[in-house]
């Protein structure tokens, strides 16, 4: 059963026995139980079910990320979040996904160990300094979707793509991180999904909608909510709760019409809030941004956030079909030579700044 709009608690995330460390028992990587391997530096964020650190081996001097499992009641078993990001991160090696180096056991408390990334893209567009030319946001935009085909391309969903998951490194490489929501998915049919997934703000309006079989398509959407961001450097729709984020939509999208999107009235909370869209508006996206975006920049970012998400481009397709990558100059600029930051920026450490 899907749940409805607004106004019910989430249930409690399962959980799975309690394995004998490593966890899970799988190739790699190994577990390691060292209480003095690492020096915490401090905390740079706070994933799906657990605080991140930085910290240092105190053998190589190299920096990483330990990110710790929550686990609220020992004996309830260790969190099948935790469990399904570990066994995904294992199967997905790509210059753009965050890589998991191993597990340790500290004092009880278990961690995740990754490379270090330095800043997040939301920590990033808040450097009050810091100004992107329009090949660094194509060089950006372009790594997002180089990550989404990969991921697409073997058969996962992210299901949670915001600024604070899409990390960046001081070389400028952009990797996809947090997989705490990730499912496999079959390429040829949908499965049945929860449709309570992805941030609000970046949650395409089937979900909202109350949609549960789905593939690639919602990520596409987040895609498209992040290009915007990029230009506008603060995110393109801001709702309270699901109804208040499906009006964003629409005032700036339009209202979904039969011709464009037939399936819209199928979906189950269709009746429940088509007042919300009672009144046929049209889709202001250009008006809005056609000062800041370039037409064919325009062009990419309203096929991805197209409402119907049978008419949303593939990562592959955004890539390749598009003219923002292949005929617009500038092209994207290489990951080096993106704007150099310095220290560290995540949307953690500029909250606490403000």
């Amino acid at each position: 059963m899907p749940y409805p709009p607004v106004g019910l608690a989430l249930q409690p995330v399962p959980t799975l026995p309690v394995p004998t460390l490593p966890i899970p028992t799988l190739p790699t990587p190994v577990a390691v139980k060292s209480e003095d391997l690492y020096e915490r530096v401090g905390q740079v964020g706070e994933g799906t079910y657990g605080k991140v650190y930085k910290a240092r081996n105190k053998q190589t001097g190299e920096y990483v990320a330990l990110k710790r499992i929550r686990m609220e009641a020992e004996k309830d078993g260790f969190p099948i979040t935790a469990m399904r990001e570990i066994k995904l991160l294992q199967s997905l090696s790509d210059r753009h996904v965050v890589s998991l180096k191993e597990l340790m056991v500290s004092k009880g408390a278990v961690y995740m160990v990754f490379e270090y990334m330095d800043h997040d893209l939301t920590g990033i567009l808040q450097h009050p300094q810091l100004k992107f030319r329009p090949d660094h946001v194509k060089c950006l935009m372009k790594q997002l979707l180089e990550g989404l085909g990969f991921l697409h391309h073997k058969g996962v969903l992210h299901r949670d793509i915001k600024g604070s998951n899409l990390l960046v490194n001081k070389l400028g490489e952009l990797k996809l991180a947090d997989f705490g929501l990730a499912r496999l998915f079959q390429k040829k049919r949908k499965r049945d999904y929860t449709n309570r997934v992805i941030t609000l703000w970046y949650r395409p309006p089937e979900l909202i909608l109350g949609a549960t079989a789905y593939g690639p398509e919602v990520d596409m959407w987040s895609a498209g909510c992040i290009m915007v961001e990029l230009f506008t450097r603060k995110p393109i729709f801001q709702g309270h709760n699901e109804i208040t984020q499906l009006d964003h939509i629409w005032k700036t999208m339009g209202t979904p019409q039969k011709d464009t999107w037939p399936d819209v009235e199928q979906l189950p909370w269709y009746e429940l809030i088509k007042h919300v869209s009672s009144e046929s508006r049209p889709s202001k996206f250009r008006e809005i941004f056609g000062r800041i975006m370039s037409p064919a920049a325009l062009d990419l970012a309203e096929a991805l956030l197209n409402l119907n998400p049978r008419g949303r481009p593939t990562a592959v397709e955004a890539l390749t079909k598009f003219a923002y990558f292949t005929e617009e100059e500038p092209a994207a600029c290489k990951p080096e030579d993106l704007p150099k930051i310095e220290g560290d920026w995540h949307e953690y450490e500029s909250k606490q700044r403000k």
